[in-house]
């Protein structure tokens, strides 16, 4: 294999995973001999993708990084199973992928959020997601109603998932060390609380609520929803964001 590359386009959030131990675990978080399609987002130095290669029956890594892809293709060139896509992961059409996808990576932190996003639009395709983020980010997502972390990712992600927190990951196993602790999620497709019809509504509601989520949802939802349509939904007006469970939005929006 060639000489490993390091990190060098700050603009691409690079921070390359080399701990051995940390690796097994992931690895064995995936088990990707069990899955149909491995699809890895940000390979980087492929420390995780040799580990992918040897044991998925099929991968396909997609990279930005134009000066990765040469160095990936050339090191892994010689695996029938290996596919390496120069794109950008916000972009990619994963539907087009296959329909039975595991994906997994190291999300670069400044474009996490708009990834996750992305990733449960394309949900119909994705059997399980498995993801390296900020530990921050990770907290976020898992996060129960009534606690400080509990927020707009929060509700957002746990309507179309199953989140469970699996590995947290130390800066050393970065090479440069990030300035922050990660950790690993994994996210299983759920039947979504809500159907696609209101999917917009939903998310207006909660953005909105969590924009303002000191104040009750009597005063942060008034341009969306009256009095009498909250309570209808079985839920206290004088409310603030934080205590509804996801649920309890799901119900805001259904027809009364």
């Amino acid at each position: 294999m060639p000489v490993d590359p390091q990190p060098r386009r700050k603009r691409f959030g690079q921070h390359f995973l080399h701990d051995p131990s940390i690796i097994k675990r992931i690895l064995a978080t995936i088990d990707p001999a069990t899955a149909t399609h491995v699809v890895e987002i940000g390979p980087g130095g492929g420390a995780l993708t040799a580990a992918l290669a040897a044991a998925a029956p099929r991968l396909t890594a997609i990279e930005i990084d134009r000066d990765l892809v040469g160095w990936l293709r050339d090191a892994f060139g010689d695996h029938s199973n290996v596919a390496i896509l120069e794109a950008d992961a916000l972009r990619v059409d994963f539907e087009s992928l296959g329909d039975t996808l595991t994906v997994v990576g190291n999300l670069p932190y400044n474009i996490s959020t708009p990834l996750l996003f992305r990733i449960t639009d394309a949900r119909a395709a994705i059997s399980r997601a498995i993801f390296m983020l900020q530990r921050e980010v990770v907290d976020r997502i898992v996060a129960e109603p009534g606690s400080k972390t509990y927020g707009r990712l929060s509700v957002m992600l746990q309507c179309y998932w199953l989140a469970t927190a699996r590995i947290n990951v130390p800066p050393g196993a970065f090479t440069p060390p990030p300035k922050v602790d990660s950790a690993v999620v994994e996210l299983v497709p759920r039947t979504p609380l809500i159907g696609q019809n209101l999917a917009a509504e939903f998310e207006t509601i909660v953005r909105t609520a969590f924009s303002q989520r000191r104040k009750t949802l009597r005063r942060s939802l008034r341009t969306l929803l009256s009095t009498d349509a909250i309570e209808a939904a079985g839920i206290d007006p004088g409310a603030r964001p934080e205590t509804l469970s996801v649920d309890d939005f799901a119900r805001l929006c259904l027809p009364r």
